[in-house]
C-alpha cells in the first residue's frame, strides 16, 4: 500500500507510443527502484490482499534459501550495482594507448556515491570519476582513464551507495544471500582483456 501511493504508476506508453504485446501491453504497473520481476506486465485488475501472495516463481525462484535454514522471501529493492559498459567486444585494445573505462551505476536506496574500478582482477582498485549530475534513485554514469599495457587483464567496478551498501563479489554475496540466489544477483562481473586486445564479459568473480 505504502508504495502503491507512492511512486508506483500504471503505464499505457512508453516514449509516446502505445506498449507493445511483449513489453506488457494494455498496461504495465511501474515501482521504480524494485526489481523488474515486481514490475507487472499486462496488467488488468488489480487486487488488494491482506498476505504477501505465495506463487509458484515467487517460492521457487525468488526465494533465497540461506545457511541457517531460513529463507530469504521477497526481494524487491534493487541492491547497489554498477556494470562496466565500455571497453566492450567486438572492441579490440591497443597496448599503451589511453582508452576510458566506462560504465554505469545504480541503486534503489539513494544516491551512488562512490564507483571503483580494478584492471588487475580486484587486486587493486581506483576511485572512478562520477558524471553529474548524481541524482538520487537514477542511473549514475562513471569513467576512469586507463592505459592497457599488453598482459591479460581484468576489468571490475563495484558500486557504493549512500547507505554505505558496496557491491559484493560473487563469494561475498553467495555467503550473505546463500547460494540459490541468482535471481536476485547484484554481485560483480568482470570484463577480461586477452593478450590480442580482445574484450569478453561474463566472468564471476
Amino acid at each position: 500500500v505504502e508504495k502503491g501511493l507512492g511512486d508506483a504508476m500504471i503505464a499505457f506508453a512508453f516514449n509516446g507510443e502505445p506498449l507493445r504485446p511483449a513489453n506488457g501491453y494494455p498496461a504495465i504497473l511501474l515501482l521504480p527502484v524494485h526489481e523488474r520481476n515486481a514490475n507487472i506486465k499486462w496488467v488488468r485488475p488489480i487486487e488488494l490482499a491482506d498476505g504477501p501472495g505465495m506463487f509458484r516463481d515467487e517460492t521457487s525462484k525468488y526465494t533465497d534459501p540461506l545457511a541457517n535454514g531460513t529463507a530469504r522471501q521477497f526481494s524487491l529493492v534493487m541492491d547497489a550495482k554498477s556494470i562496466i559498459t565500455a571497453p566492450a567486444h567486438p572492441v579490440r585494445l591497443a597496448p599503451n594507448v589511453w582508452t576510458q573505462i566506462t560504465g554505469i551505476a545504480w541503486t534503489g536506496r539513494g544516491k551512488i556515491t562512490r564507483v571503483d574500478v580494478s584492471t588487475d582482477g580486484g587486486a587493486n582498485w581506483l576511485v572512478a570519476e562520477l558524471q553529474e549530475p548524481v541524482m538520487s534513485l537514477a542511473h549514475t554514469r562513471f569513467r576512469l582513464p586507463w592505459k592497457w599495457d599488453g598482459k591479460p587483464a581484468v576489468l571490475m567496478s563495484r558500486a557504493v551507495d549512500e547507505t554505505g551498501a558496496v557491491q559484493p563479489t560473487l563469494a561475498e554475496f553467495r555467503a550473505k544471500r546463500g547460494a540459490g540466489t541468482d535471481y536476485h544477483f547484484s554481485y560483480i562481473r568482470a570484463w577480461v582483456v586477452e593478450p590480442d586486445g580482445q574484450v569478453f564479459f561474463g566472468v564471476d568473480v
